[in-house]
């Protein structure tokens, strides 16, 4: 849905609403999906929006929950009775499901759990309430399809039949024994062209990743990518069948983690969106702004320590933007690569000492060519003095930089840091001060 058709339906549902005009929002929304209509109805104020529920089909109502964004979701139910709720949560996955009552009051939470008609639904969202948000349990739906490996081909379809009705996708069909622990998987293709008589224990495949219920989301991501997996079935200790995560579970830890990167690499604090009041907003960034602001009253100060030598030769301080722009690019553009390798295990099989004589063969010739280049181009407008100083400066600024970037996010890495730390104001800030050091340093022997 464009942005236009967007704006003017927001604007034709409001007049709507004021009116009552009952058939004009069930035509305009009945078709529409879940998501477009989220993003509409964020748009809206609370009484607008629970008139339009009251008219969409239950099971829409649903979808659309699920896909509003946990601050807006959480003011929004406030206007529903739990027995509201609850019936909401009859139609909604399991894992949706315990999203949304977690982000609800105790009570409110308890009553809708109790007041829900579907008792074998009600007591599997209690089951995954007791799981972090981060972790595997947190991410998983119960709902899913498994076959016993004792069953024939035609017993497995007409079970199919049955459990499929409580299941919004069926991806793949999970092989358990009797005491339901997983052994594989048999895919649709396989039951539909085998004979109704052959047994599901000779069609399916034994080998199939799993992940553990405390599992952390990032290890699941990581699974689920490297064997290009579309749902990724959930044990415990034992080995026992829980419950899948899919796809689309995955795609949203992936863009959050994504954001919260983004953030810290900009030197945000927080989790923050555009819509965020000015206090929050204020809040996430004012700390890294704070701390840039004293590294570069320290790097004021240092310069003040060379204040003979800039007297001496003033035009020393026309290069300061160069060599604090080039530790800092360095620095960022070190430590990013390390940060994407970090984040992708398959990538982390150099040992530390591989790595860093990669680092330092790079950031010689990086450099070189560099150094080189303001070398020649400082001859024709500096005399020779100055402009070796320039260069053997920006030479050993290219040196550390890189080297500190590569070596602060292995280290916060190490410590449970978020190594995208390093790749945000933190690295600048330092290769700022660094770099004023080594330039006038290298300018008071030379000279």
């Amino acid at each position: 849905m464009s942005a236009e058709l967007t704006l003017e339906l927001i604007d034709q549902l409001k007049e709507a609403v004021e009116t009552r005009d009952k058939r004009f929002i069930i035509g305009a929304l009945q078709n529409e999906h879940a998501v477009d209509i989220a993003e509409i109805l964020d748009n809206l104020d609370t009484d607008s929006c629970k008139y339009i529920f009251t008219l969409l089909p239950d099971q829409l109502c649903a979808d659309v929950l699920s896909q509003l964004e946990d601050d807006t979701r959480r003011d929004f139910l406030k206007v529903f009775s739990s027995k509201e709720i609850a019936h909401f949560m009859d139609y909604t996955d399991s894992d949706d499901a315990a999203d949304i009552l977690n982000g609800q009051p105790v009570k409110v939470r308890e009553e809708a759990l109790a007041l829900m008609n579907h008792r074998e639904k009600s007591n599997q969202i209690i089951d995954l309430l007791h799981y972090e948000d981060d972790c595997a349990g947190g991410l998983m739906a119960t709902e899913l399809v498994k076959a016993n490996i004792n069953w024939s081909v035609k017993q497995c379809i007409e079970e199919i039949r049955r459990q499929a009705e409580r299941v919004e996708k069926v991806l793949t069909v999970y092989v358990v024994d009797d005491t339901e622990i997983l052994l594989g998987r048999v895919s649709l293709k396989k039951l539909i062209l085998s004979h109704d008589d052959t047994l599901v224990k000779d069609i399916y495949s034994r080998k199939i990743p799993t992940v553990q219920t405390y599992y952390e989301e990032e290890q699941v991501v990581e699974i689920m990518q490297k064997y290009d997996m579309e749902a990724l079935p959930v044990v415990n200790v034992q080995g026992r069948l829980l419950g899948r995560i899919t796809i689309d579970d995955v795609i949203d830890v992936i863009t959050e983690q994504a954001e919260l990167d983004r953030q810290i690499m900009s030197g945000i604090s927080e989790d923050i969106e555009a819509d965020d009041s000015v206090w929050m907003l204020s809040r996430a960034r004012l700390p890294w702004l704070i701390i840039g602001m004293i590294g570069g009253l320290l790097g004021a100060r240092f310069i003040g320590f060379f204040e003979e030598d800039l007297t001496l030769v003033p035009a020393m301080a026309f290069f300061i933007p160069l060599i604090t722009a080039t530790g800092g690019n360095v620095g960022i553009q070190s430590s990013t690569i390390v940060v994407q390798a970090l984040a992708n295990s398959s990538t982390m099989m150099l040992s530390t000492y591989q790595r860093l004589l990669k680092v330092i063969l790079v950031a010689v010739l990086n450099g070189v060519v560099i150094a080189s280049l303001v070398f020649c181009f400082n001859l024709f407008f500096a005399n020779f003095h100055l402009a070796l100083v320039v260069s053997v400066a920006l030479f050993s600024v290219v040196m550390l930089a890189s080297l500190t970037g590569t070596i602060t996010p292995i280290i916060l890495d190490k410590i449970n840091i978020n190594p995208a730390l390093a790749s945000g104001p933190f690295i600048t800030t330092t290769n700022d001060l660094l770099g004023l050091a080594i330039y006038f340093s290298v300018a008071h022997l030379l000279f």
